[in-house]
């Protein structure tokens, strides 16, 4: 690794954390010595890398801090490129549409060698849509996660029977053949799942839910965790 970057490989470690972290650890981390890393913390410093703490506290990275050059690894670029091109062949169209500009303003400024990686890259999507159509706009859906807003929309389960719903949404997945919504539900005053193909007539009522989203998702995450850990393998959460 050379020292350029052995310097780019620390700042995305810092980058990584939130909280300081030791010099030993980084050390391990990037397999050199504590000597090193204490003189390249000063390096970085100096170029004028926001980098708080000192020897045997911890170090931190304070937010916003970007490099001015654009430098990935053959993996990185491999990774950016595979998940762009996931997005653009899975997601909806306006989110497609992102990814492939996403992908085509990082071209734009890579040197020509990575560049030229990214589209010799031998990764490839296959083709595959959900087998129904989505009954609601996607955006419609992002945009309230990102806002933090509760949903209304008309809602028919598996065993066909309609419903009305509010719901907080919290994230969307993207899988092989559907996509699912996750929200805390009021009708059911619980966590809940919904398939885009089954929800009609969905409005973003613009109230704000009374919890945020990050505390939700880990609630969430939790239940889903301990789920999966007590259940039966051929057990899945239920889409209601």
């Amino acid at each position: 690794m050379s020292r350029a970057e052995r310097l780019l490989a620390l700042v995305q470690a810092l980058r990584r954390r939130r909280r300081p972290v030791s010099g030993a650890e980084l050390a391990g981390e990037l397999e050199v010595s504590l000597r090193t890393i204490y003189r390249d913390i000063q390096t970085l410093i100096a170029q004028g890398a926001p980098i708080d703490g000192e020897a045997g506290v911890g170090y931190v990275l304070k937010p916003g801090f970007m490099l001015p050059p654009l430098m990935f690894t053959d993996e990185e670029i491999e990774a950016l490129v595979l998940g762009g091109r996931m997005v653009a062949r899975r997601a909806d169209d306006r989110l497609a549409f992102a990814a492939e500009n996403a992908l085509a303003k990082i071209a734009a400024v890579l040197p020509s060698d990575l560049s030229e990686s990214m589209e010799a890259t031998g990764l490839i999507v296959g083709f595959s849509r959900p087998e129904q159509p989505d009954g609601v706009d996607l955006s419609t859906l992002r945009q309230a996660i990102r806002n933090e807003t509760k949903i209304a929309f008309a809602y028919v389960n598996e065993q066909g029977v309609p419903s009305r719903r509010v719901v907080w949404p919290m994230a969307l997945a993207f899988f092989d053949r559907v996509r699912v919504l996750s929200a805390w539900c009021e009708l059911r005053g619980d966590y809940r799942s919904f398939r885009t193909d089954r929800i009609a007539d969905a409005v973003d009522l613009g109230q704000r839910y009374p919890r945020r989203r990050r505390v939700l998702l880990k609630e969430w995450r939790e239940r889903e965790d301990n789920h999966l850990a007590t259940a039966a393998p051929a057990t899945h959460s239920a889409v209601t």
